[in-house]
């Protein structure tokens, strides 16, 4: 075969390379046969739509027709969209760590014809520089080698799968519970660990971090030290007031590349600000500052505005290049601030937003530009935000015609799931019921478009989605993040009068499926790639924390959840049954696995807060105002159809006109029927 495949791919990653003179194949069966046919190794290149470092790799070599010309005749040339198949990317990600080298995107894996890695890197530059080898030479050596040296070639590949085995194997050691103590135990050191000016963990770059950020606010509120709680204040205060924040469109951007959160990589991430979604909202509740409800409201307009697909679910990113520039969307010049806002407003707004000392950044290119921040700024009074307000509209309405930055407008149902749940979480805690209608307009394109019967009858789900393509089957996170999504809103059904679907029955259609198709009958592990996923070479279950949430914390909270909601111990079972298998892996690194730190937090000290009688819509919306990180609120709205013997049953016979209970700690209180009442108890520690 010759000539470039990508131009039938439904990925927007895949179609910027379209028009390569590279001869691209997608990850298929075939272009893995015609590697062992013509007995050429595989250059596997992976990267994804909002990576600027692909970018380049991209214009420098993959556009160069002298450099294809040799990619082409040296290898047959594979690339795949990392966000659209993650099994894949995790496998040779892997493989790479496995020579002791750091990863990255773009990921560049040389494998044997049967698909097994025998070297790599992430990004070759197209001239030899700061030590990188130029990517023609790299290419040339590695075919030699090849050709020359399949004692070393096997070796190397040997190698690898020995060590992905042996991540296999220690998953398969003794079961071994994490202690509770280890929460507590942790809490200090992971707060060591915290940059005590700036926020995040200390150094740069500096990422978002979510995982750690719940860990440290879970540890406040479970030791009643305020410390804790501080600390995540701190980091989500200067995340919001940095230039990681947008602050004329909304929407934090993936990472800042220095310790002060000023200057981002440009590009946003759905995932991203599902998570930071629900820690504004938990700030909020904590301290009431008035930053942390601003930032929230323009990260969903931003959602809504520029992320929602015209089928309504939520668009997995926005690239951080323009015009073949990082950033040149969002920052300015001050000459620029001056045309558009006048001298006057234009000083009053530097004042605010760094911009009056002529620039903060030196761009790619050497010239100084303006990106907007609070970082040294006093908050606003209220006369001087007045005056804030239409000069930040005039900037972007002036930005608005400028060429915008690309969007991968691809349906992901993991990165979905993360988001329904985020805005129905914060939507609780901000009292912003229309955020659940956005949200359920999302999962219901995801249940009607990407859910669909196998030939055993279960449900399934697909990991994407674009133009009336899906990618099948799903991975184990788009299960667990859809669960969660389908018990968000079926925990809040009732607070907005949202009875289209029985989401609890999806929940529980979904987690069997997850359980048939990537639970690991060896070790008890969820396996990322399903069982009948056919073109990967191992199916991996990792369990530490990444930029996007572990599948197995998801999971975990979501079996405690299912076993409020249903009544069922045998989902609770299973989630002991799960912390036990991850215990070893955890337990290698615990700083790594934070997120399963959370989920056992959770399910030690969950409060079920069950809700009943004809008149207790103000004790469930109080309820549903409790931190989502720490309840379940069980509102019995049909109580006929509960078995007679059900406790549940015997709570809502017992309620009158209106009651709450609340059960933790394997006890539940009498029944409550005062709305104070109720948040007094629910602030109370479980013992």
């Amino acid at each position: 075969m010759s000539s470039n495949e990508l131009g039938r791919a439904a990925s927007p990653y895949l179609q910027q390379h379209a028009a390569n003179p590279v001869h691209w194949r997608m990850w298929t069966p075939a272009a893995l046969e015609e590697a062992r046919e013509q007995r050429k190794p595989i250059l596997l290149s992976i990267g994804y739509a909002a990576c600027h470092w692909c970018h380049v790799m991209a214009h420098e070599s993959f556009e160069d027709p002298a450099t294809a010309a040799v990619m082409n005749d040296l290898f047959v040339n594979i690339k795949v969209d990392r966000e659209e198949r993650p099994d894949i990317d995790h496998i040779y990600m892997s493989s790479l760590q496995a020579f002791g080298l750091q990863g990255g995107w773009p990921l560049t894996m040389f494998l044997t014809p049967e698909g097994e890695a025998f070297w790599g890197g992430t990004y070759f530059p197209k001239v030899a520089q700061y030590g990188r080898p130029d990517f023609v030479t790299v290419m040339k050596t590695v075919s030699q080698t090849f050709r020359a040296e399949p004692d070393k070639i096997a070796h190397n590949a040997a190698a690898v799968r020995k060590s992905l085995a042996q991540a296999a194997l220690a998953a398969r050691s003794e079961k071994t519970e994490i202690a509770p103590r280890a929460l507590d135990e942790l809490a200090p050191r992971v707060a060591g660990l915290i940059d005590s000016r700036n926020g995040g963990l200390r150094g740069a770059p500096k990422f978002p971090n979510a995982p750690i950020l719940e860990f440290l606010w879970r540890a406040g509120r479970r030791l009643r030290d305020s410390f804790y709680l501080e600390l995540v204040k701190l980091t989500l205060t200067r995340m919001s007031e940095g230039g990681l924040f947008d602050h004329l469109g909304g929407g934090y951007a993936r990472y800042s590349t220095d310790e002060r959160w000023l200057v981002p990589h440009f590009e946003k991430m759905l995932y991203d600000n599902a998570q930071i979604l629900e820690l504004l909202a938990l700030c909020h509740r904590d301290s009431g500052d008035v930053i942390f409800r601003t930032r929230a409201r323009e990260t969903v307009a931003w959602l809504r505005r520029e992320m929602t697909h015209p089928e309504g679910a939520f668009c997995a990113s926005l690239d951080a290049d323009s015009e073949g520039e990082e950033g040149k969307f969002y920052v300015w010049t001050t000459d620029e601030l001056k045309e558009i806002l006048d001298e006057d407003d234009a000083r009053f707004f530097g004042l605010v937003y760094d911009a009056a000392s002529g620039g903060n950044w030196t761009d790619d290119h050497g010239r100084t530009v303006v990106i907007l921040n609070q970082l040294d700024a006093t908050s606003p009074s209220p006369q001087e935000e007045a005056r804030l307000a239409p000069l930040r509209k005039k900037l972007f309405e002036a930005r608005e015609k400028r060429i915008r930055p690309g969007l991968d407008d691809k349906i992901m149902a993991d990165w979905n799931g993360l988001m329904i749940a985020a805005l129905i979480n914060a939507a609780t805690l901000f009292d912003e019921p229309e955020w659940i209608g956005l949200a359920a307009r999302a999962y219901d394109f995801i249940v009607g478009a990407m859910s669909y019967s196998d030939e055993a009858g279960d449900i399934r789900l697909a990991h994407s989605w674009r133009a009336g393509v899906s990618v099948r089957p799903g991975m184990a996170l788009d299960y667990a993040a859809m669960i969660r999504a389908a018990l968000a809103l079926h925990e809040t059904r009732n607070w907005v009068g949202r009875r289209e679907r029985d989401y609890l029955a999806d929940a529980i259609a979904w987690a069997r499926s997850l359980e048939a198709r990537h639970r690991d009958a060896r070790t008890g592990l969820l396996t990322m790639a399903a069982s009948d996923a056919s073109d990967v070479l191992v199916r991996l279950a990792p369990t530490a924390d990444d930029a996007i949430p572990n599948a197995h914390p998801l999971y975990l909270t979501a079996l405690v959840r299912l076993a409020g909601f249903t009544g069922d111990a045998g989902w609770i079972k299973r989630a002991d049954e799960l912390f036990a298998a991850v215990g070893p892996s955890a337990q290698t690194n615990l700083l790594a696995h934070a997120g399963i730190l959370n989920a056992l937090d959770f399910r030690l000290g969950v409060k079920e807060i069950v809700t009943a009688g004809p008149k207790r819509q103000e004790l469930y919306e109080t309820a549903l105002g409790a931190p989502f990180p720490e309840r379940i609120v069980i509102d019995i709205d049909r109580p006929e159809l509960l078995p007679a013997e059900s406790p549940r049953r015997a709570q809502a016979d017992s309620a009158g006109e209106a009651a709450a209970f609340v059960c933790a700690g394997g006890a539940c209180s009498a029944p409550i029927t005062d709305k104070r009442d109720l948040l007094d108890r629910l602030e109370r520690p479980v013992s």
